[in-house]
């Protein structure tokens, strides 16, 4: 069943880091949105910026930086025909290994079979990653994570959507909901309804539906299928300074 995405959105206080993924009505092009919220005062000193192709984590007043491990990193990157959206360093890897993808083996699954859930104990925030084609829309999702918190047990898990129907997507995030230690989220991604191309009428109804106090920054990108032609739109709680 697909779930109105603002409204989960709008009732959960603290899902962490998302990604949704999706095809809006018509199936002309594919949209993707990634989101970042925070509850440290490290964490919200965030904004993003925009490189060639992407985007990448700043601190918005360098001097509060208290730790950029976890914190700076490249969300969003762009090679050849395919965008990955990523919550941490993995981008990188992701990226590295397309670009070497002329050899058996080197593709999204083993970028991700390299790398672990994220060191940050008691949470062991998961790694969530996602990659798009922007010829055909279609497009992959993964969770990294620890089973129930057991550091000594990783769990991947990769879901595949290669043909992807227009008006709805998928959403994963980190975290289920807040809490002490975070839960990490669990299942399937969820199947939601994507209901608008514009990115810049997407972006503000998301930001809308996101908890005002743990918001930080929010990233939404439009990919014409015929030409792949992209429109970036960031917003930003925080200020650079």
């Amino acid at each position: 069943m697909r779930i109105d995405f603002c409204e989960y959105l709008a009732g959960n206080e603290y899902p962490g880091r998302g990604i949704c993924i999706g095809r809006p009505p018509g199936g002309k092009k594919a949209v993707i949105a990634y989101f970042i919220m925070g509850r440290s005062v490290n964490s919200r000193n965030r904004v993003f910026d925009a490189v060639e192709g992407g985007i990448r984590t700043k601190a918005a007043d360098p001097s509060r930086m208290t730790d950029p491990h976890l914190i700076i990193y490249n969300p969003v990157l762009t090679f050849q025909s395919t965008t990955i959206v990523t919550n941490g360093d993995q981008t990188d890897t992701i990226r590295d290994f397309l670009v070497r993808n002329d050899f058996p083996g080197y593709d999204f699954e083993a970028a991700l079979d390299t790398r672990t859930f994220e060191d940050d104990k008691p949470n062991w925030t998961p790694r969530i990653s996602g990659v798009v084609n922007m010829f055909t829309g279609a497009y992959k999702l993964s969770i990294i994570k620890s089973c129930e918190g057991d550091e000594k047990s990783v769990q991947r898990f990769t879901f595949s959507y290669p043909e992807p129907p227009a008006g709805e997507g998928r959403f994963i995030s980190t975290y289920r909901r807040n809490g002490t230690p975070i839960p990490s989220f669990e299942g399937e991604p969820l199947r939601v309804v994507v209901d608008e191309e514009d990115p810049d009428k997407y972006g503000e109804k998301i930001w809308k539906a996101l908890n005002e106090d743990n918001k930080v920054s929010l990233f939404v990108r439009a990919v014409d299928l015929a030409t792949q032609a992209y429109k970036d739109v960031i917003i930003n709680k925080y200020t650079e300074r």
